[in-house]
């Protein structure tokens, strides 16, 4: 059977020839990247009574890695060096970790980042585990280069405050929601601004914060590239409004389809999606829900197609300009938002 998920590294030409996709150079410095993370994170543990176990290739896959992907192109895309790109892919997984860590423990759930010996029971732990063990690989991966590529200590110490200042924006947006809930429901340019503006896109640039500061590129390199991450990553984030919308009512969180409907469409069909908070929705009746309110969906579907196309044009550029729609098509299906991407009214 053909995974629904797989990515195609081949794409023929005009002229009847095949051009490599540069993920097929990308993915071998993927998996060297994700390796030298694993292997550091191996002996952080060493001597903790906690073992980690092999993680299987599907952790090396591309399909399952897909952003970090993303990010590593856009390195190749700034002509960063090969080994450079590498260290910085394994400093991306490093953060990786420690975002999954924590919405795993907001969301009291477990996506693993790190495969251990520790029971299954005790989730909070072992995102706190992927959370400390993610922030120690960081600072030895980045204290090793020093060594290996001669980079200053102070110029390390920089890079390794602006990451965490990368992440903490996001963070925090996500504990206002956490704390206070959604409570007035902002309009829905006002949910991009003011929350996934902080919440995925500037997560979305924060790949960026340790190369722009070891490398020394300027904005006028710099600036398109984080642009074009964060439109990706707000296109991202549009789609999972439109996955989790009844949870994010339940939840009292800021929504951007939730925001469309509340203030776009009638009194009507506001109503009823919050009557719906009070019945058992089945998981199928759920994913189909967001079809009841067509006007809504339709909107929050062009501006999704838009922001995605948008970023990934701008990333990938003329030379690789056929990668645009089979990206936007890959991120919808992962996302599982591509059947609300269609035209079709329901």
């Amino acid at each position: 059977m053909t995974n629904p998920d797989a990515i195609d590294f081949i794409k023929p030409t005009t002229d009847g020839t095949c051009e490599p996709n540069p993920f097929v150079v990308l993915r071998e410095e993927l998996v060297s990247a994700l390796f030298l993370y694993w292997s550091t994170a191996s002996r952080v543990l060493g001597g903790s009574g906690i073992r980690l176990l092999d993680p299987g290739l599907e952790f090396f896959s591309l399909e399952n890695n897909f952003f970090s992907a993303l990010f590593l192109y856009s390195y190749y895309r700034a002509d960063i060096s090969k080994p450079r790109r590498i260290l910085y892919a394994a400093v991306n997984q490093c953060l990786r970790g420690m975002v999954t860590g924590c919405d795993n423990i907001l969301d009291n759930e477990y996506k693993r980042t790190l495969e251990t010996d520790l029971p299954w029971q005790g989730t909070r732990f072992r995102s706190i585990l992927d959370i400390m063990v993610s922030d120690r690989v960081l600072f030895e991966i980045l204290l090793k280069s020093c060594e290996t590529d001669g980079l200053p200590y102070d110029r390390i110490a920089v890079a390794s405050a602006v990451s965490l200042r990368a992440l903490a924006r996001s963070g925090a947006q996500e504990a206002a929601e956490e704390g206070g809930g959604a409570g007035s429901r902002l309009v829905p340019q006002e949910v991009l601004r003011s929350v996934h503006h902080s919440k995925t896109g500037e997560l979305f640039q924060a790949p960026w914060a340790v190369p722009a500061v070891i490398e020394g590129l300027g904005e006028t390199t710099v600036g398109p590239i984080r642009q074009a991450l964060y439109s990706i990553g707000i296109g991202c984030q549009i789609m999972d409004d439109m996955v989790d919308l009844l949870e994010d009512v339940r939840e009292g969180r800021q929504n951007y389809v939730a925001s469309l409907i509340y203030h776009d469409s009638s009194r009507d069909d506001w109503a009823r999606l919050e009557g719906k908070l009070a019945f058992d929705i089945g998981p199928e009746e759920e994913r189909d829900m967001l079809f009841e309110f067509p006007s809504a969906r339709l909107a929050a579907a062009k501006a999704a197609r838009n922001f995605l196309e948008e970023g990934t044009t701008a990333l990938f550029g003329k030379r690789h300009s056929y990668l645009v729609q089979p990206t936007v098509s890959f991120l919808a299906r992962r996302i599982r938002a591509d059947r609300y991407l269609t035209d079709r009214e329901g």
